[in-house]
Formats: structure tokens, sequence, C-alpha cells
């Protein structure tokens, strides 16, 4: 096995751990996972400022919006990293508290950095998927956005 061949295999294994700690909204141990600058964004929903920046915005995004889904489940993902970017092809199921169900898929790519911090965060889908099947109460509560979440 080749030097890039380990750091791949090393990143593939850190983001398999990492969507461990999201599908378990381990909150804590997620941020553990980002570098001070690291930057999440949901590409194609014109995010203003680009997205979030660092393990708290990070976190107060993710929780704004899986805190209310209390199953949130994690289907077949294939995961694949080539030296310090990994690539997930992935299916959510989110199950709202008041029992609606949505399939969504979508490609996650992620850039980690040499001591296997996640640095960029990308994700690619088709999110009216998400806001056409999501109930009302959902999208109202996201509406608020996540800064006022922030640690």
């Amino acid at each position: 096995m080749t030097n890039t061949d380990s750091v791949a295999e090393r990143n593939r294994e850190i983001v398999g751990r990492y969507w461990d700690a999201l599908y378990a909204h381990d909150w804590d141990g997620i941020a553990s996972f980002f570098t001070p600058e690291a930057n999440y964004v949901d590409v194609g929903i014109g995010e203003s400022g680009g997205g979030a920046y660092g393990p708290a915005q990070i976190v107060a995004r993710l929780r704004l919006g899986l805190e209310p889904v209390p199953d949130h489940i994690h289907h077949d993902p294939v995961i694949l990293a080539d030296g310090h970017r990994v690539v997930t092809e992935h299916e959510e199921e989110w199950v709202f508290r008041t029992g609606e169900r949505v399939m969504h898929p979508f490609v996650s790519v992620m850039e980690l950095t040499e001591d296997g911090k996640i640095e960029r965060w990308h994700d690619y889908s088709n999110m009216s998927n998400l806001i056409d099947n999501a109930p009302q109460w959902w999208l109202e509560h996201i509406a608020a956005g996540w800064q006022d979440l922030i640690d």
C-alpha cells in the first residue's frame, strides 16, 4: 500500500466515523471532526455568506434541521477516498416526530487536512425533495435559521 493509499484509507475511515456521529446526533462528537476554519455548504440553495464556518456554526446548522428528527437513518453509503478528498453517495431517511418520512439522497464531498480533520464539506442534493415532503412545522422551524443556536 502506498502512502497515498494509506492516507485515503485513513480519511475514508474518519469520514465513516463522522457519519456514525451525525446519525447518532452526537453534537460534541460531530464538532470534533472539523478544523476551526471548516466550511459546510449545501450547494445549489443560494446560501448567503457561503454556508457555515467552524465547528460551532456547522453543529448549530445541523442541530436546527436534525434535532426535531428523532429517527435519522443512513442507508447504504458508498464512501470513496482519493488522498484528502472523500466522496459519499448516500441516502438519508428522515422520520419526523409527527410521523412523516422522507428519503433524501445526496452526494457529500469532503476534504481533510494532513492531520485528518474535515476542512471542507459540500453537499449536493435535490433540496426540493426534502422541502416538498417535510411537514409544515419543520419548515417553519428551520426558517428561523441556525445563527441563534451557536453556543
